[in-house]
This record gives structure tokens, sequence and C-alpha cells, in this order.
């Protein structure tokens, strides 16, 4: 990456590149979009219909985004709850993208509310008989879990002494606590689906969905973590030793078997084979979900390729593009016909905005705070800002004597 100009603002470092002048130009692009969408509504935004409720925003930004976030949870159980303490070299960049994961799905989910400035009245409003309600809740309550866990990393740039000490004290709970609600939202974005058996196409609609959709979140969440370390590397030249890499990636493996297992299952005992060779496009959608999402990456993991860094990037590509195929199947593919709905052009925009404010953020969070182990760079930083604040000090003082 070609750098333009880094320059600092109080204290705080900006790094400008063509490629960051372009997401830049994506998100006021995003920003102009939301704003006319929340001042006419859906109807010049999004192609959604009363046919066809559940859009991009829904299926992409909501779905997807809250299985690509697993990353967070998936590393904190193995760390702090299995204590494989070899893993908390990147535990601090899942926490990152995680967080940054709900954010985005918190705002997608904004976005999908027809009457938006009614967006608070499920924080009064209790429907404790509708499984989104529970959603709602779980992902609220998690991203404020992670933005406290989070708040760590940020009182350690800032100088917050005594308030670092007592995060620092809470965070074991905040850790437990914060490994209930995925559990929880995860399992029930899947258990929505179990009401509209008579609309999904059976090769996607099972007794097991909660199951699927949180044992898929489990194994995204390595396979996450192994993007997002690579291109932690291509950026800002930080190396995780393969070997940890690998560990971590094969325990995502074991539990991308179980869920082979269990789909092979429900084809046997629900008799589904016939649907698999129909050759329409939801059987051949299936068969790739399947064959390049599932088998593919398991099958690399028991090849010689897991131990060359591109054949574990395959895997997590493959793993990661998987996990969106399959939501989007399960919203799109299974419950449209072929042609009802194609995303509009505010759709995509909001989208890809929505990414390219995450990858602005996560950039400047990685530069100025110990996110990837760049603790004596973050430390150098502080350093220079005490020297300054000294600095004024003095000034200051001085001119009243």
């Amino acid at each position: 990456m070609k750098v333009y100009k880094c320059f600092r603002i109080l204290g705080w470092d900006f790094t400008i590149t063509p490629t960051r002048f372009v997401l830049t130009g994506l998100v006021l692009l995003m920003a102009a979009t939301v704003l006319f969408r929340l001042l006419t509504g859906f109807q010049y935004v999004t192609n959604l219909t009363d046919e066809t409720p559940w859009g991009m925003w829904i299926a992409f930004d909501v779905m997807c985004g809250v299985a690509l976030a697993g990353g967070g949870y998936s590393t904190a159980l193995l760390v702090h709850m299995f204590r494989y303490e070899q893993y908390e070299i990147v535990a601090r960049g899942a926490l990152l993208t995680s967080l940054l994961g709900y954010v985005l799905v918190m705002a997608g989910l904004f976005l999908d509310i027809g009457q938006w400035f009614n967006f608070w009245r499920p924080f009064v409003s209790w429907g404790h008989t509708s499984v989104l309600f529970e959603v709602f809740w779980c992902i609220s309550l998690y991203t404020t879990i992670q933005s406290l866990e989070f708040f760590e990393i940020i009182t350690e740039r800032v100088l917050v002494k005594k308030l670092h000490r007592y995060i620092v004290k809470i965070l074991p709970v905040l850790v437990v606590i914060g490994l209930i609600f995925p559990v929880l939202h995860q399992s029930s974005l899947g258990g929505l689906f179990l009401i509209m058996k008579e609309r999904m196409f059976p090769l996607w609609w099972s007794e097991f969905l909660p199951i699927y959709f949180l044992l898929s979140s489990f194994f995204v969440g390595s396979a996450m973590v192994t993007i997002e370390t690579t291109l932690a590397k291509t950026a800002y030249g930080h190396e995780i030793p393969h070997e940890i890499m690998l560990k971590l990636t094969r325990v995502g493996t074991r539990i991308m078997g179980v869920y082979l297992l269990m789909k092979l299952y429900d084809l046997f005992s629900m008799d589904l084979w016939g649907y698999v060779f129909q050759g329409t496009l939801q059987s051949n959608m299936y068969c790739a979900e399947m064959l390049f999402g599932i088998i593919i990456p398991i099958l690399i993991m028991f090849s010689p390729l897991r131990k060359t860094r591109g054949g574990l990037l395959t895997y997590a590509w493959l793993t990661v593009l998987g996990v969106i195929v399959n939501r989007l199947n399960c919203v799109f593919t299974s419950m449209y016909e072929s042609g009802a709905y194609f995303p509009g052009i505010g759709e995509i925009i909001v989208s890809v905005g929505l990414v390219a404010l995450g990858i602005l953020i996560y950039c400047f969070l990685v530069e100025n705070f110990n996110i990837i182990g760049n603790e004596r760079a973050v430390q150098v930083k502080i350093d220079k800002d005490k020297d300054i604040k000294n600095l004024i000090w003095a000034l200051l003082r001085t001119k009243r004597h």
C-alpha cells in the first residue's frame, strides 16, 4: 500500500492512501443514501415489497454480519474459558473485528426498520414471544459488553490509569457474560426460519437450523481471524506464527465436521437426496454451498496444503464465502422465486459503505492502539503525548508567573 501522507492531529495518527480515499468516498456516498432513505422511506432506495420483505440489509448486513463477527466470542471462548493462551496473540484483533461487525449489524437493523424513528420501542415494549425481540436484545447487550471489553484497550492509550485498572478487574466478568449472548442470538437467527417450513426449499429447512447457525458462526470465526491477521501482515507487517493459526483453524474444522455430519443426517432422515440432484437453481446453489464452503475446506485441512500459508488462507476464504452463501441462500434462494428480488442500488451502496466504514475505523484503531501486538509503537506515542502535555503545562505555568 503506497502511503500518500501520514500526519498527526492532537496525538492521533491519520494515514492517507489511495485506497482510503476511495473508501472515504464510499462512506460519504453511503451517508447521503442513508439520509435519503430516512427522509423518504424504502420506496426510492430499496426493491423491498410485501412479497419480498427481507432484502440485502437483512440477508447480508445482519445475517452474514452477525455470523462473520463470530470470531470475537469463539476466540474469547478458547482463550479465557479453555485457557488456550497461545491464541491470546490474536484475541485483540478478533475482538476489534467482531465489535466493528456488530456495530455495523446494528446499523443494518436500524435502517431496515420501516418507521426508523420508533427504534426505541423494543426497549420499553416487551415482545417476549418474538424471536426477533430476543435477537434485538441479545445483539444490543452483546455489543455493549464488547464495547466495555474494548474499553480496556482504549484506556491504555488515553492514560486513564484508574479507570483502566477498574476495567481490568471486571474484564473476566464481562468475558463470561459476553459468551452467553452470542450463543443465544446466533442460534435464534436460525430459529427465525423454523416457522417458514412451508415457504423454504426443503434442502435448507431443518429442525436443527438454530444449531446450524450457531455451529457455522463458530467455525467461521477462526476463518475470519485467519483472514484478518493475513491482511494485517500485508498492511502493517504484523505476522502470527503459522502453527498458531493452524491450531486455531483445526478447532474450527472439527466443528465444521460436526456440521457436515448433521447435514448428511438431514438428507437421509428426511429423504432429501432427490432434491440435491434436480439440476434446478436451488439444488445447484445447495451443492455449491456444501462443496466449496464445507467439503473442500475440510479436505484442505486433511491435506498437506494446511502446512502452507496459501492453503490455510484458501481454507479461510472458502469457509467465509460458504457461510455468506448459506445465509443468502436461506433468505433468497430458498424462499424467493428466481428474479422476484434483486437489491436496489441504494441497498448496495449502503452495504458497501458500511463495510468501507468498518475498514477505515479498523485502520485508525490499529494505528493508534495496541491491537495487533504494536505495543511498542503505541508506547512511543504515549510518551510523546506525555512530553507534549508536560511542555504545554510548563508554558502555562511560566505565563502565570
